[in-house]
């Protein structure tokens, strides 16, 4: 985004004083506005977070790879099948106070 773009949105944001002057600090080391500093940070992260659930670029030796991947058969993992049919610690808990009578 083009920060010389027009801008009709606005953003309102709740911060502490300490939050207020660290960006104003920064804003200053970087010659910006503060406005433009948080724009621009905020929109960095943004891209950064996004990043690999907008994109997912791989040459064409990988694609087949994770494509053979996705359409290969499940592999069976009887040990993780034995310990998901076992009651969670939670559930043993609970199951115990409600077989002593008590409630939580």
């Amino acid at each position: 985004m083009a920060l010389s773009t027009l801008r009709t949105e606005k953003l309102d944001l709740r911060l502490t004083s300490e939050a207020k002057q660290t960006l104003q600090r920064a804003a200053a080391a970087a010659q910006r506005s503060v406005t433009d500093f948080v724009l621009e940070s905020a929109l960095a992260s943004a891209a950064e977070t996004l990043a690999d659930r907008q994109n997912f670029q791989l040459d064409p030796e990988r694609w087949q790879a994770f494509v053979s991947a996705l359409d290969a058969a499940p592999q069976a993992h009887p040990r993780l099948a034995r310990l998901l049919q076992q009651p969670s610690l939670l559930e043993a808990n609970v199951a115990a106070e409600l077989n002593a009578g008590g409630a939580g």
